[in-house]
């Protein structure tokens, strides 16, 4: 029976598939993606995750536990340099999986897993806050009400300022006219 043996084996005894994960989490950290089967990736993702979040505060008792699990000494410190620092305000959730279709030779089904923040593609410049609570919806509204009083004062000086703006589309309708007279001739002719 099964029963509470929730992680996969990954078909390896213990000894090989800790030190496969531990070597993929090097692989990870170093080129910051790597390409492996799905489930290897999943497997990955529960190993690495955690020694991201305790790479995040600098101690030599993280350090020893990060280096008890990877055994690779640059690994480690640059995990603790580079990687921690562009991670530090993410509260989880730093690697991602995409799914790439099968692989010819077994048809076993293919994943690049990466670090989250080092994707240019997907990063967002802005910054995402989220709420967790209900406190604070007093000061949210006071802010509201400042920007719609904001709005409305821009509003009352808006229409001397947008005089200007209203005669130039008027220069340009002339313009318009221009080809229909030279359509004009042409039919003439």
């Amino acid at each position: 029976m099964r029963h509470r043996k929730k992680f996969n084996h990954l078909g390896r005894k213990k000894g090989h598939r800790s030190s496969m994960l531990a070597n993929m989490a090097c692989s990870l950290i170093e080129h910051k993606r790597i390409n492996t089967t799905l489930a290897k990736a999943k497997a990955l993702k529960k190993f690495v995750e955690p020694l991201i979040t305790k790479s995040k505060s600098d101690t030599t008792h993280n350090r020893r536990i990060v280096f008890s699990r990877m055994k690779q000494k640059n690994a480690v410190a640059e995990l603790f340099r580079d990687v921690a620092v562009k991670v530090a305000d993410r509260p989880g959730g730093y690697t991602r999986i995409i799914r790439l279709g099968n692989r010819l030779g077994d048809n076993a089904e293919m994943a690049m897993i990466e670090l989250v923040d080092y994707n240019d593609t997907y990063v967002s410049k802005k910054k995402k806050t989220t709420r967790r609570s209900r406190r604070g919806k007093k000061s949210e509204s006071v802010t509201e009400e400042v920007v719609n009083e904001e709005v409305v004062n821009d509003a009352l000086e808006a229409p001397a300022e947008e005089a200007p703006a209203e005669e130039a589309p008027a220069e340009e309708a002339p313009a318009e006219e221009a080809p229909a007279e030279d359509s004009e001739k042409k039919e003439d002719k």
